[in-house]
């Protein structure tokens, strides 16, 4: 940006003009209120239901008549655990955790507060002998008091989701920069919708188009005039750090106009679950982990994907069955399809799938190219002629996928991981694309549960490079079991 455009843009923002920020600011006190006031439910109740399980339904053994204390004779040391619970939660974070924490994050601030609690007040009772001290109960009182915590922090999030899918409490979001990082959040911000946020588009001073359902604002000069005209709540700036001035300046206009920002580090585009820290002598040492997809993790990737396509075979072997003798009665040319497909760094290997289409269907694509829907290199339409009524069955159920199944066996395809292009699409790749082919290609991904067909090339792609980088046995297992309801539902498939 050059010194005359920021002075012009600088001449026309004289004023800031009042933000929505105090509905925000609003809506997080409101957030914070249902926080204190679940926990306050749930620990009171907790110790409640504690008491009754020892003393009226005499769990862990009978009460004798002289050891019976009347709830009254608890209720102090009641409030006192709940206070301290309280006070665990927020010298834990929990009631400060970010936007996007996950919920093991608050799990932990609930189970170590509730614990130190529990043992901090039966202590104070034993020490003072105070008849309300029986150990039992404080045991029910903390393991109640994880459980209903846990209810009640779920609820909220399933709660808070749901207001943020349909529009309430969402903030408008302005992303500065168009590289890679800046790609990997809004895609990131726009798959995660229960997080609240709705991405307008980015500016960058480098003409270039749209990015997939990504708008191109204008040049980053035109960002005073953007966030009052969109009313933006955040900016979230992912410029490299080579252009520290147009981050100073932008961030200084962030201020002017009471807008809230955030800064993506310019390391290893946004690699930093992966950086090692060592220290010489007091000098830091930064190294990074090369694709988490290697060694003993590939061995457990690998052991899983055996295991449980063994089993779906054996499982589906009826249905597989059922589905040759619909595709064969429909019309002619073999059950299975085998096409070339392009493997880990470009091995080419062959693709197994239930027919969907007519026999020949390949030597018609040439003709079929000017109605081709997707962008980029890959081919899609939503009515293809070439399907037949019982391809299209198979398409929306995705069951045609299923004879990649033998695939994994083989080795050449995993269950999960990006799907594996044909070697006409990969000539026409970018250079970045081609990350994609650095791991073992899958029968469902990352982009498969977050938006299908409906994604633009380089938004698969990007989901695609997200998971390769970021890679872990409890990623996999979450996708599995988003692939189901995800093909049930139907959406983005054709």
């Amino acid at each position: 940006m050059s010194l005359a455009q920021r002075a012009a843009v600088e001449r026309a923002v004289t004023t800031a003009r009042p933000r929505i920020g105090g509905i925000l600011l609003t809506q997080r006190r409101v957030l914070l209120g249902s926080l204190v006031t679940a926990d306050l439910i749930s620990t009171n109740l907790a110790f409640f239901l504690a008491y009754v399980s020892r003393y009226v339904y005499e769990l862990g053994g009978d009460v004798a008549g002289e050891s019976f204390v009347e709830y009254l004779a608890y209720v102090p040391v009641q409030l006192f655990f709940v206070g301290l619970c309280l006070l665990g939660y927020q010298l834990r974070g929990s009631y400060t955790l970010p936007r996007g924490s996950s919920l093991a994050a608050e799990v932990a601030s609930v189970v170590g507060s509730t614990a130190v609690a529990a043992m901090v007040v039966f202590a104070l009772a034993s020490m003072v002998r105070y008849p309300a001290s029986s150990r039992l109960t404080f045991i029910y009182a903390w393991i109640l008091a994880v459980a209903l915590g846990i209810v009640g922090r779920v609820v909220i999030r399933a709660v808070r989701a749901q207001l943020h899918r349909i529009g309430l409490g969402v903030e408008r979001v302005i992303v500065v920069g168009n590289n890679h990082q800046s790609r990997m959040v809004m895609q990131m911000l726009a798959q995660q919708a229960h997080l609240g946020y709705r991405v307008l588009g980015f500016v960058d001073d480098t003409p270039r188009p749209n990015f997939g359902r990504f708008r191109a604002l204008g040049g980053t000069q035109h960002l005073p005039a953007l966030i009052q005209d969109l009313h933006a709540d955040r900016v979230i700036v992912a410029l490299p750090a080579s252009q520290h001035s147009d981050i100073l300046w932008v961030l200084d206009h962030c201020r002017a106009d009471n807008v809230s920002y955030s800064l993506v580090p310019d390391l290893f585009e946004l690699r930093l679950s992966h950086v090692n820290v060592d220290a010489v002598g007091g000098i830091p040492l930064l190294s990074l982990d090369e694709t988490q997809i290697a060694g003993w993790n590939l061995f457990v990737k690998r052991a899983l994907d055996v295991a449980l396509s063994a089993m779906l075979l054996v499982l589906l072997s009826p249905l597989f069955a059922a589905i040759a003798i619909a595709i064969k009665v429909e019309s002619r040319g073999p059950v299975v399809f085998r096409q070339i497909r392009l493997g880990r760094h470009g091995d080419p290997f062959i693709c197994y799938k239930f027919r969907s289409m007519r026999e020949r269907a390949e030597e018609e694509l040439e003709h079929l190219q000017q109605l081709n829907e997707a962008d980029g290199p890959i081919f899609k339409i939503r009515a293809d002629p070439r399907v037949t009524r019982m391809g299209q069955v198979l398409r929306r159920t995705s069951i045609d996928e299923l004879p990649q199944l033998w695939n994994v066996i083989r080795g050449d395809m995993s269950l999960v991981g990006p799907r594996p292009p044909i070697p006409e699409e990969v000539e026409r790749y970018e250079e970045w694309h081609r990350r994609r082919l650095d791991v073992v290609p899958g029968i469902t991904g990352l982009w498969q549960v977050s938006g299908r067909s409906e994604l633009s090339f380089d938004e698969m792609v990007m989901l695609d490079i997200y998971y390769i980088e970021n890679w872990s046995l409890g990623l996999d297992l979450q996708i599995l079991t988003r692939t189901l309801p995800t093909v049930a539902a139907g959406s983005g498939a054709f």
